[in-house]
């Protein structure tokens, strides 16, 4: 008896510790994984401001030509099938969202995103500057910012906003580990293109702002603005305020909740979202940005360099299409 109990205590013994092992190693996977990808990127020169500019200096939109000349970029359309055969573009390609990848291997100039309000084609642009299209861009507003007729963005700008979840109070980013998630792929390349790849098969990850107004506590929210906007047009509640987010940035993101990203539109946010998800965060982007939850605030106008305001500043051409 004495001899069965010795064996037992030693049995349990050997069972903790190759417990305890396993748990290490699937912890250190996971570290290892975040970390091969992130330090790819950044060798790469693919942070974050990369995709935002890309090395040749061009940014993440462009807007609708004054007039409508896009022949020199492949225009790729990833509203619904209906909407498309209804109007859209001259010379355009109609494809799903999650077929981008392997309709961009087919285009024989550089890329043109074209969606309803420019926000899932935004997100779309930041996935195939990170899959190796860097020249990728979207068309600012949209369908929307093309000819007033596919106007999306006017009913969708409001004043959701109230004095219980607004506030021009400074909250501090907190400190955080990185996402957990593994991979079997070791390299860095390799590791890129499958995190794109899924990314892209999940969809665009969005957030409404009535919910995010009614629900901050259920987000880490992050104001993507400058220091002078985030207190002249005031934010949500407890939304921090973390720009430039470079990958050295992360660390200050909370990868247990969901990062919901806003701004003034909704597309620069897009972007961030769409390489925050990559990088293995939980990311969704707040719909219309603040166009769509504070659209009288005053700062507005009484602020300095404040653009993008839609229905003043930015309005719809009226450029041509064809069905």
């Amino acid at each position: 008896m004495k001899k069965y109990f010795i064996y037992t205590i030693l049995f349990a013994f050997i069972a903790t510790i190759s417990f305890t092992g396993c748990k290490e190693t699937e912890t250190g996977e996971e570290s290892v994984a975040y970390e091969t990808l992130t330090t790819y990127l950044k060798a790469n020169d693919m942070d974050l401001d990369k995709i935002i500019v890309n090395t040749a200096g061009a940014k993440f939109v462009m807007a609708a030509p004054v007039d409508g000349n896009v022949s020199a970029k492949w225009v790729m359309d990833i509203r619904s099938a209906a909407d498309f055969a209804t109007s859209h573009i001259d010379g355009a390609n109609n494809v799903a969202f999650g077929d981008i990848l392997n309709a961009a291997a087919g285009a024989d100039k550089p890329i043109l995103i074209v969606c309803y309000s420019g926000q899932t084609a935004c997100y779309a642009t930041s996935l195939l500057r990170l899959y190796g299209y860097e020249d990728a861009q979207a068309l600012k507003w949209g369908m929307s910012g093309w000819n007033a007729t596919f106007d999306k963005w006017t009913a969708n700008c409001k004043d959701l906003k109230s004095d219980d979840n607004w506030t021009t109070d400074v909250a501090d980013a907190g400190s955080f580990d990185a996402p957990s998630w593994t991979s079997s792929s070791t390299d860095g390349a390799t590791l890129l293109q499958e995190r794109v790849e899924a990314v892209v098969a999940a969809g665009f990850k969005t957030a409404a702002g009535s919910d995010v107004l009614a629900n901050p506590g259920n987000y880490y929210i992050n104001n993507y603005f400058s220091d002078a906007h985030y207190t002249g047009f005031g934010h949500v509640d407890g939304a921090v305020r973390v720009l430039p987010l470079m990958i050295a940035d992360c660390g200050k993101l909370d990868p247990s909740t969901p990062v919901v990203t806003y701004c003034y539109t909704g597309q620069t946010s897009a972007v961030v979202t769409a390489y925050l998800n990559v990088l293995g965060f939980d990311a969704k982007s707040l719909l219309y940005g603040i166009n769509g939850m504070s659209h009288s605030n005053p700062f507005w106008t009484a602020g300095d360099g404040v653009t993008n305001h839609w229905g003043f500043d930015s309005n719809p051409k009226d450029l041509p299409t064809v069905n």
